[in-house]
């Protein structure tokens, strides 16, 4: 099973989501469904990049890296890297 850590983009909120999940598919269907969360009131979603890795715990770890980061530069760039 691969486990995939996402960026979303809204463009309606102007804001970036990192998230990880085993079915990007699904987990990107739930986040343009209203409902409460930080995804929850905009549905305009898109996934901007994503890394796939085979170890759970692996793509856990790298998903609070880019968290920590708090940085939309670091975010923006690391998108820019890889397409």
């Amino acid at each position: 099973m691969l486990y995939t850590v996402y960026i979303l983009f809204s463009a309606q909120k102007d804001r970036y989501y990192v998230g990880c999940t085993s079915d990007v598919v699904a987990r990107l269907i739930r986040h343009n469904q209203k409902s409460k969360g930080f995804t929850g009131v905009f549905s305009d979603w898109i996934i901007v990049y994503k890394e796939e890795f085979l170890v759970k715990e692996v793509a856990y770890a790298r998903e609070k890296e880019i968290k920590k980061w708090k940085s939309r530069k670091m975010i923006v760039e690391l998108i820019a890297k890889n397409n």
